[in-house]
């Protein structure tokens, strides 16, 4: 029997630039604050990947000196929506076989280094079992990203449309992202 190839697999982390991220949070909390939670969790979700190989995607040279400072490659992309820079990066993968796609927003990103999605295309949503946190898939698909309201089900939806297998995952460590500012004061055990 021969060996089985391990799949050559890379993380994508988009990240917007640094000023304008988190707009509902700066409802709460002062640009500053904003800004520095920003940076923190997108350097714990960069640490937490190692030792995948990870490219952070993004339009802006702060985020990207930021992303050197992490050890971590910037692919730069001319689009400024999350699917058009996703969709840019992913279609110039050809050098790999799997993409995961990771938000820089989660709070207990520990583990995801580890992470070996099942075959085909893998969706770990949010705690509301309505967004997509980490999406993994093989590259070279003809695959619409939908980031957004109900993304992880427009996700679905294009893995039937491209004929294969998906699965869903509701209950992970990574279901908890910073998006609203519910998401600060809630622990992910009372969720």
């Amino acid at each position: 029997m021969a060996p089985e190839i391990p799949l050559r697999t890379v993380v994508l982390v988009p990240l917007k630039n640094f000023s304008d991220a988190k707009s509902r949070l700066r409802e709460v909390l002062t640009a500053h604050d904003v800004e520095t939670l920003t940076r923190e969790l997108a350097r714990a979700v960069l640490e937490a990947v190692k030792p995948y190989e990870t490219l952070v995607v993004c339009d802006d040279d702060d985020v990207a000196a930021f992303a050197v400072q992490c050890g971590v490659e910037v692919v730069r992309t001319a689009e400024r929506s999350l699917n058009g820079a996703v969709s840019e990066a992913y279609r110039s993968l050809a050098e790999y076989d799997q993409a995961t796609i990771v938000h820089a927003d989660l709070r207990a990103p520990e583990g995801l280094g580890g992470y070996q999605p099942g075959p085909g295309i893998t969706i770990v949503t949010d705690h509301r079992g309505t967004g997509t946190n980490v999406l993994s898939l093989p590259t070279g698909l003809d695959f619409h990203f939908c980031y957004g309201p109900g993304s992880a089900q427009l996700h679905e939806r294009e893995a039937q449309r491209l004929g294969i297998a998906c699965g869903v995952t509701t209950n992970s460590p990574w279901q908890f992202d910073v998006d609203e500012p519910d998401d600060l004061e809630s622990s992910p055990d009372s969720i």
